[in-house]
């Protein structure tokens, strides 16, 4: 399976979010098949943290190991500004396999125009 890539994120508070990841399989052989797998992702203040924010993910091609996730304009409003962590897991719907395919931090930026 993928072996976990680190990217650090920055949203704008109040405004639409889109990241999209292209993974690659462990041995860099080729594009990571996410078919039969599902995606979800979340970020919190810190991992041991009992409240949560979902990222909306979505495969946008599984054959070429393209996902992404985004906030709309009024979830990323949701969360006070600072620092979150996140991962983003991927799950082989077949077998319940669970792989975490991507992590890092979250940095929630307030805006002052309103």
């Amino acid at each position: 399976m993928a072996a976990v890539f680190v990217s650090n994120l920055i949203i704008n508070s109040g405004s639409n979010f889109k990241q999209t990841f292209d993974l690659a399989d462990a041995d860099d052989s080729g594009p990571l098949n996410l078919d039969g797998h599902t995606v979800t992702s979340q970020f919190r203040k810190h991992a041991g943290s009992t409240t949560k924010h979902d990222f909306t993910t979505a495969i946008d091609n599984a054959s070429e190991g393209k996902l992404s996730i985004s906030l709309s304009a009024t979830q990323s409003a949701v969360p006070k500004p600072g620092r979150y962590v996140y991962d983003i897991i991927i799950t082989k719907t077949a077998s319940s396999e669970i792989t975490r395919v991507v992590e890092g931090s979250v940095l929630i930026r307030e805006g002052v125009t309103r």
